[in-house]
Protein backbone atom coordinates (compact mmCIF):
# COMPACT_ATOMS: atom_id res chain seq x y z
CA UNK A 1 0.00 0.00 0.00
CA UNK A 2 1.34 3.43 -0.89
CA UNK A 3 1.61 5.69 2.12
CA UNK A 4 -0.08 9.10 1.90
CA UNK A 5 1.13 10.82 5.05
CA UNK A 6 -1.21 13.77 4.59
CA UNK A 7 -4.40 11.89 3.79
CA UNK A 8 -3.89 8.40 5.14
CA UNK A 9 -5.73 7.32 8.25
CA UNK A 10 -3.90 6.34 11.40
CA UNK A 11 -4.57 2.69 10.61
CA UNK A 12 -3.34 2.98 7.01
CA UNK A 13 -0.14 4.58 8.26
CA UNK A 14 0.47 1.95 10.96
CA UNK A 15 -0.20 -0.92 8.57
CA UNK A 16 1.91 0.60 5.77
CA UNK A 17 4.88 1.15 8.07
CA UNK A 18 4.59 -2.38 9.47
CA UNK A 19 4.38 -3.85 5.97
CA UNK A 20 7.44 -1.82 4.98
CA UNK A 21 9.36 -3.27 7.92
CA UNK A 22 8.17 -6.78 7.04
CA UNK A 23 9.42 -6.32 3.47
CA UNK A 24 12.75 -5.02 4.78
CA UNK A 25 13.23 -8.16 6.89
CA UNK A 26 12.72 -10.33 3.80
CA UNK A 27 15.03 -8.13 1.72
CA UNK A 28 17.76 -8.37 4.37
CA UNK A 29 17.97 -12.17 4.04
CA UNK A 30 17.35 -12.41 0.30
CA UNK A 31 20.37 -13.68 -1.58
CA UNK A 32 22.05 -15.28 1.43
CA UNK A 33 23.12 -18.90 1.13
CA UNK A 34 21.64 -21.33 3.64
CA UNK A 35 25.04 -21.58 5.32
CA UNK A 36 25.18 -17.79 5.68
CA UNK A 37 21.55 -17.52 6.83
CA UNK A 38 22.08 -20.05 9.63
CA UNK A 39 25.55 -18.97 10.71
CA UNK A 40 25.81 -17.86 14.33
CA UNK A 41 27.90 -14.73 14.66
CA UNK A 42 27.89 -14.39 18.42
CA UNK A 43 27.53 -16.41 21.60
CA UNK A 44 23.74 -16.85 21.29
CA UNK A 45 21.86 -19.17 18.95
CA UNK A 46 20.75 -16.19 16.83
CA UNK A 47 21.14 -16.27 13.04
CA UNK A 48 19.57 -14.34 10.17
CA UNK A 49 17.21 -17.23 9.36
CA UNK A 50 16.46 -17.61 13.06
CA UNK A 51 15.43 -13.96 13.27
CA UNK A 52 12.97 -14.48 10.40
CA UNK A 53 11.60 -17.58 12.12
CA UNK A 54 11.31 -15.61 15.38
CA UNK A 55 9.37 -12.86 13.57
CA UNK A 56 7.06 -15.57 12.19
CA UNK A 57 6.26 -16.76 15.70
CA UNK A 58 5.80 -13.19 16.98
CA UNK A 59 3.29 -12.42 14.19
CA UNK A 60 1.28 -15.49 15.12
CA UNK A 61 1.59 -14.86 18.86
CA UNK A 62 0.11 -11.36 18.78
CA UNK A 63 -2.41 -11.51 15.93
CA UNK A 64 -3.73 -15.06 15.91
CA UNK A 65 -3.25 -16.23 19.48
CA UNK A 66 -3.89 -13.04 21.43
CA UNK A 67 -5.90 -10.66 19.25
CA UNK A 68 -8.07 -13.36 17.68
CA UNK A 69 -7.95 -15.82 20.61
CA UNK A 70 -7.10 -18.81 18.41
CA UNK A 71 -5.99 -22.08 19.98
CA UNK A 72 -3.50 -24.49 18.38
CA UNK A 73 -1.54 -21.75 16.62
CA UNK A 74 1.72 -23.26 15.29
CA UNK A 75 4.91 -21.95 16.89
CA UNK A 76 8.47 -23.12 16.38
CA UNK A 77 9.43 -22.63 20.02
CA UNK A 78 7.85 -24.15 23.09
CA UNK A 79 8.04 -23.55 26.82
CA UNK A 80 10.36 -26.54 27.15
CA UNK A 81 12.51 -25.53 24.14
CA UNK A 82 12.44 -21.73 23.83
CA UNK A 83 15.32 -21.52 21.31
CA UNK A 84 13.86 -23.86 18.68
CA UNK A 85 13.35 -20.86 16.40
CA UNK A 86 17.11 -20.88 15.93
CA UNK A 87 17.53 -24.62 15.31
CA UNK A 88 17.29 -26.00 11.79
CA UNK A 89 17.22 -29.40 10.14
CA UNK A 90 18.74 -30.61 6.89
CA UNK A 91 15.27 -30.33 5.32
CA UNK A 92 14.95 -26.59 6.10
CA UNK A 93 15.69 -23.94 3.47
CA UNK A 94 15.81 -20.16 3.50
CA UNK A 95 13.04 -20.04 0.89
CA UNK A 96 10.80 -22.10 3.18
CA UNK A 97 11.62 -19.96 6.24
CA UNK A 98 10.82 -16.77 4.29
CA UNK A 99 7.63 -18.28 2.81
CA UNK A 100 6.46 -19.21 6.31
CA UNK A 101 7.12 -15.65 7.49
CA UNK A 102 5.24 -14.17 4.55
CA UNK A 103 2.34 -16.56 5.24
CA UNK A 104 2.30 -15.49 8.91
CA UNK A 105 2.23 -11.82 7.85
CA UNK A 106 -0.70 -12.53 5.52
CA UNK A 107 -2.47 -14.32 8.40
CA UNK A 108 -1.86 -11.29 10.63
CA UNK A 109 -3.29 -8.92 8.01
CA UNK A 110 -6.38 -11.12 7.66
CA UNK A 111 -6.95 -11.23 11.43
CA UNK A 112 -6.35 -7.47 11.83
CA UNK A 113 -8.91 -6.68 9.10
CA UNK A 114 -11.63 -8.04 11.39
CA UNK A 115 -10.89 -5.60 14.22
CA UNK A 116 -10.95 -1.86 14.86
CA UNK A 117 -7.86 -0.16 16.30
CA UNK A 118 -9.69 0.23 19.63
CA UNK A 119 -10.64 -3.46 19.87
CA UNK A 120 -8.86 -5.38 22.61
CA UNK A 121 -7.31 -8.83 22.42
CA UNK A 122 -9.63 -11.75 22.99
CA UNK A 123 -6.95 -13.67 24.92
CA UNK A 124 -5.34 -11.80 27.80
CA UNK A 125 -1.59 -11.76 28.34
CA UNK A 126 -0.27 -13.64 31.34
CA UNK A 127 -0.38 -10.32 33.23
CA UNK A 128 -4.12 -10.09 32.55
CA UNK A 129 -3.67 -7.12 30.22
CA UNK A 130 -5.62 -7.06 26.97
CA UNK A 131 -3.98 -4.41 24.73
CA UNK A 132 -5.77 -3.06 21.68
CA UNK A 133 -5.03 -3.70 18.01
CA UNK A 134 -3.46 -0.22 17.95
CA UNK A 135 -1.00 -1.35 20.65
CA UNK A 136 -0.27 -4.60 18.79
CA UNK A 137 0.48 -2.73 15.54
CA UNK A 138 2.81 -0.33 17.38
CA UNK A 139 4.48 -3.21 19.21
CA UNK A 140 4.97 -5.13 15.96
CA UNK A 141 6.49 -2.03 14.35
CA UNK A 142 8.96 -1.84 17.24
CA UNK A 143 9.68 -5.57 17.21
CA UNK A 144 10.18 -5.85 13.45
CA UNK A 145 12.25 -2.66 13.19
CA UNK A 146 14.49 -3.79 16.08
CA UNK A 147 15.13 -7.12 14.38
CA UNK A 148 15.75 -5.36 11.07
CA UNK A 149 18.61 -3.62 12.87
CA UNK A 150 19.96 -7.02 13.87
CA UNK A 151 19.57 -8.21 10.29
CA UNK A 152 21.47 -5.11 9.07
CA UNK A 153 24.41 -6.09 11.24
CA UNK A 154 24.21 -9.78 10.30
CA UNK A 155 24.07 -8.98 6.60
CA UNK A 156 27.05 -6.66 6.79
CA UNK A 157 29.08 -9.25 8.71
CA UNK A 158 28.04 -12.08 6.38
CA UNK A 159 28.70 -10.49 2.99
CA UNK A 160 29.45 -6.80 3.44
CA UNK A 161 26.15 -5.56 2.02
CA UNK A 162 24.59 -2.58 3.75
CA UNK A 163 21.53 -0.36 3.37
CA UNK A 164 18.12 -1.26 2.03
CA UNK A 165 18.47 -4.33 -0.17
CA UNK A 166 14.93 -4.47 -1.62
Amino acid sequence: MALDEENGSEREMLEAHLDGNRATAVAKVSGLSWEQATRRLGPSATSAAGIIRHLTDVERWWFRRHLDGQDNVPFTWSDSEPDLEFEFTAADTLDAVVAEYEAACAESREVARRYALEDHMLRAEESGNRPSLRWILCHMLDETARHNGHLDIYRELLDGRTGYLG
